[in-house]
């Protein structure tokens, strides 16, 4: 009586098998990769993070969300290459701004942010073709 109920059993296990390793093959498959846009020529900048300072105090923060659109496919290669040398030079343009410009009592001149970042993308790599897109300027402030 055991024997048959064991044959029973493995071969229910057997059967299960094949449906199982069809799951197993639709996990192994690359999960899907998220994109911002489908354009080939823009490229996401990480959001830049700047102190915004009043009374010699930390009084809130500022962040910008910054995107490039190089339609050149050479320029996009060199500009993929120089992130961290662009991204550096963003960062420290946007804290003089910060410090000297931006109050938590008013909104930050979108304008002028958007020039600022375009001279800087443009010095950086010594020559035009990559134009700043803005996608998010925001502030936080620090409640005492």
């Amino acid at each position: 009586m055991l024997r048959p109920m064991l044959l029973a059993v493995v071969a229910i296990a057997l059967a299960a098998l094949p449906g199982r390793a069809a799951e197993h093959g639709e996990k192994a498959q690359k999960a899907p990769e998220h994109k911002t846009t489908q354009s080939k020529s823009y490229i996401m900048v990480d959001p830049i993070y700047s102190t915004i300072v009043a009374d010699n105090r930390p009084a809130g923060m500022l962040m910008v969300g910054v995107g490039l659109d190089i339609p050149n496919e050479e320029l996009h290669e060199e500009v993929s290459r120089s992130m961290p040398v662009l991204r550096d030079a963003y960062i420290r343009n946007l804290m003089t701004f910060t410090a000297n410009v931006v109050r938590t009592d008013a909104q930050p001149d979108v304008g002028m942010i958007a020039d600022r970042l375009q001279g800087v993308t443009d010095r950086a790599l010594k020559k035009k073709g990559a134009k700043v897109l803005l996608a998010q300027i925001a502030i936080r402030v620090t409640t005492k």
